[in-house]
């Protein structure tokens, strides 16, 4: 079948069929030989053309073929009239603002003797692709054996291929319930890292029937997201026959992957961020097994503190308790980790982060133990909101942590603070005198004895 087609298509057919040209040439001979009458009409219309301009003297005479008239010889309007005269051999057939359209007899000829054979070619053509489509379709069932298998060496070169690159290993699957990872990554995130010349932290996961449920906090931007989603993308690899992006793995085998991530709405069924997060979160309760893997992040979220808080912390004590999943459970409210007091298959974890002179610094490694603290402000920083917005923020919270020391009202000593104009012109930044001496320096003009001294100087003012 494959030498047939081979044989019988040109390499590259065209996209539609209607002007055929499809079926090779040498294929067919009575084809070929249509082809010939065709081709040599033209070469007859080429040289009546050259004729006619020796004949009559216009250069710009020129034979032309649309779908309307066909062929068609054509002058300049000027030159129509000396056409026009009976004897000249040539019949009118239309008239435009600038040209004059003729017809002759020796054209019309060879019209004709181009259209006959055209159109027998393109039937012969279209017998031939019907017969072609018949051969195929006798064929459909070893065809579609050899996709099948061509498809799933595919996979496998590429699954072969990317682990090799990656440096992956083969995960160990088990019927157990443990999921133990050594040194996971993110295949995607990894590989946008190593483009701009960063490098991926890889870390690990442990879940057992003694711990299987992971509450994992930290600042954003830390690597919470990224951690649950590449653990469920080891979980799928592993089970769908792929080597996996870590050092090692054993998983028992998971019936269902539940996940929970990221912010969408749903305007045109108006369905708000938090109506869509509770809609998936309710689907995970009510559909998740203790063989299920579930991935739960920043639950609560997009309501008020107090609810939202109340709304994770029933959440993980139902996935504790009742459906008793193995499950990656982000959150930024610090007040669930006395979760672990009353769910003994509970764990705290954390991305940990450092501020360093007055950065954080990121450094998306897991470690146990609750976070030690929140450090919104700081990635607001990072993030580029203006110094007196980060300013203002930090006033309120320490009234709101005040308050809620003293009273245990998450609001008291707001009424105390200025606005936010009045706290902006009471306090005003210091200036800052490093900036200033480096704003002054002109580091081309600088002898290496001079970027020494400076540099002392630095050190000094820091």
């Amino acid at each position: 079948l494959v030498e047939l087609l081979g044989r019988a298509l040109v390499p590259s057919p065209p996209t539609e069929r209607q002007s055929g040209g499809y079926i090779a040439a040498g294929y067919d001979a009575s084809l070929d030989e249509l082809r010939d009458i065709s081709g040599n009409a033209r070469r007859a219309i080429a040289a009546l053309e050259t004729r006619y301009r020796s004949e009559t003297g216009i250069s710009a005479l020129k034979i032309k073929h649309n779908g309307v008239l066909g062929y068609f010889i054509e002058v300049p309007a000027r030159h129509g009239d000396a056409l026009m005269a009976p004897d000249s051999g040539f019949t009118h057939r239309q008239t435009m603002a600038g040209a004059v359209r003729f017809n002759s007899v020796s054209l019309h000829e060879e019209a004709t003797r181009i259209a006959e054979a055209g159109g027998r070619a393109l039937a012969a053509e279209e017998a031939h692709f019907e017969e072609l489509v018949e051969q195929v379709a006798q064929s459909a069932e070893p065809i579609a054996s050899t996709a099948a298998a061509l498809a799933r060496i595919d996979v496998a070169a590429s699954h072969a291929t990317r682990a090799v690159e990656g440096e992956w290993c083969l995960p160990e699957v088990s019927h157990g319930t443990e999921l133990a990872i050594e040194a996971g990554r993110h295949p995607v995130v990894e590989q946008a890292l190593e483009r701009s010349g960063e490098r991926f932290v890889a870390n690990d996961c442990t879940l057992s029937v003694a711990d299987r449920l992971w509450l994992v906090g930290g600042p954003n931007m830390g690597g919470k997201s990224t951690f649950l989603r590449q653990n469920a993308l080891i979980v799928l690899l592993a089970q769908a026959g792929s080597f996996v992006p870590a050092k090692a793995a054993r998983i028992g085998l998971v019936d269902r992957l539940f996940s929970r991530v990221g912010a969408a709405d749903n305007l045109a069924r108006g369905r708000s961020t938090f109506m869509v997060e509770m809609v998936e979160t309710a689907a995970i309760l009510s559909q998740a097994g203790e063989r299920s893997f579930v991935i739960l992040d920043e639950v609560g979220r997009g309501t008020s503190t107090y609810d939202g808080l109340a709304l994770a912390w029933a959440v993980a004590e139902a996935i504790h308790e009742t459906n008793r999943s193995r499950c990656l459970f982000a959150t930024h409210y610090h007040e669930m980790a006395r979760l672990a007091e009353s769910c003994p298959t509970l764990s705290l974890h954390h991305v940990r982060a450092r501020e360093w002179k007055g950065d954080l610094v990121l450094l998306h490694e897991l470690a146990e133990g609750a976070a030690d603290r929140s450090y919104g402000l700081a990635v607001a920083k990072l993030a580029g909101v203006p110094a007196p917005v980060v300013k203002r923020a930090r006033d309120v919270l320490a009234r709101l942590e005040k308050g809620r020391d003293e009273t245990g009202g998450l609001a008291a000593g707001l009424g105390e603070l200025p606005l936010f104009a009045a706290s902006m012109a009471q306090e005003e930044e210091a200036p800052d005198a490093l900036r200033a001496m480096l704003d002054e320096v002109d580091v081309d003009a600088l002898s290496p004895r001079e970027a020494l001294d400076l540099l002392y100087r630095l050190k000094q003012e820091a």
